[in-house]
């Protein structure tokens, strides 16, 4: 059994079928961490906090004898964790440097049988790695356009079932996009774990071949897409797509309609100065009524508006404008790949 020591490039491939434990603090791990780490803190928030003041106050000695008396009693319960998560005993250990937390961790396993992989500069050094990649990112990109109520999203989910490459950037958001995008989501992820998510999902992308991504704004909800992202998509393509008002405004009944009406109110909320008093007024009374049809009719002239000014300022190079009789997400996703 033993040790191994690996940098970014070869940690991530190696860790493939591995658990990896992200011993950091919940904070830290909450804030951002490896798609599909694990936390297992060695300190509670609390406890990293006492030990970083007496590092500063005291000194390095005191500061890893506190260290030991967090530890010591958890001892146990980590290794019956570990293998509960890894019962072949292969497992991969990080912290934020790659130092003493990792380096504990891993002493501990491996004197329980373990074989242990460490990541030579920790999360740090991971997320260098991301940010690095997001400089200057090369893919061919196809945007999917269209004012609200198109069904972009499923056009996306389409394409992909037809053999496409896509990335879903809403779903890493959790979040649609509008003042009402945050309905039927969970939380959404911080950003740093959001530009986390997108590069684990670019790294499946096959750079050879194009990729569909849904025409965004550069935040989505509280998130932002990666500046270099971004660009890459900026200079790709737009195909913008049309599709009959009344099958616009089914999809908006279908995925923003809900048993509660309270976040439709809080939706409307957010944009009533936008929308003016009278119209937030009968978007209200309408919502009390049962009338969502008469609502939707509403947020779609104000976001109709909205989508034309973004079209006309819009700087892609490439702004291909396609009508459809039908909101058929497949037949639309067909007609996309035949023209490419």
């Amino acid at each position: 059994m033993g040790l191994q020591r690996l940098d970014i490039a070869a940690f991530l491939p190696a860790t493939g079928a591995l658990p990896v434990l992200d011993v950091r603090s919940p904070g830290e791990f909450a804030q951002g961490h490896i798609p599909g780490a694990v936390s297992f803190p060695l300190f509670t928030d609390d406890e990293r906090a006492k030990v970083g003041t007496r590092y500063k106050q005291i000194g390095k000695d005191s500061a890893f004898i506190l260290g030991l008396e967090f530890v010591g009693p958890k001892m146990a319960v980590f290794v019956k964790q570990a293998l509960k998560l890894a019962p072949d005993k292969r497992i991969a250990v990080h912290c934020w440097r790659g130092g003493q937390r990792s380096g504990s961790m891993a002493w501990l396993l491996q004197g329980a049988g373990f074989e242990v992989v460490t990541l030579i500069g920790g999360y740090k050094t991971y997320r260098q790695w991301v940010l690095d990649y997001f400089s200057a990112p090369q893919l061919d990109i196809r945007v999917v356009g269209g004012p609200t109520g198109t069904g972009k999203t499923k056009i996306i989910h389409a394409l992909r079932a037809l053999g496409e490459q896509t990335i879903d950037l809403e779903a890493l958001a959790h979040h649609k996009g509008s003042a009402f995008g945050f309905i039927g989501e969970q939380p959404q992820p911080t950003v740093e774990q959001f530009e986390n998510d997108l590069h684990r999902v670019l790294g499946t992308i096959d750079p050879g071949r194009r990729v569909w991504v849904e025409n965004e704004s550069r935040s989505i909800g509280r998130v932002f897409i990666p500046d270099g992202f971004w660009k890459n998509m900026k200079a790709a393509p737009l195909l913008h797509i049309n599709i009959p008002y009344e099958a616009r405004m089914d999809n908006l009944l279908a995925d923003y309609v809900l048993e509660d009406t309270e976040n439709l109110q809080l939706a409307f909320d957010k944009i009533a100065t936008k929308l003016g008093g009278l119209r937030h007024k009968n978007a209200l009374e309408a919502l009390q009524n049962g009338d969502f049809r008469s609502a939707a009719a509403i947020a779609l002239e104000y976001y109709d508006k909205t989508y034309q000014h973004c079209l006309d300022n819009n700087i892609s190079p490439d702004i291909r404008v396609r009508n459809f009789d039908s909101g058929d997400p497949t037949e639309i996703a067909r007609a996309l790949i035949a023209e490419q």
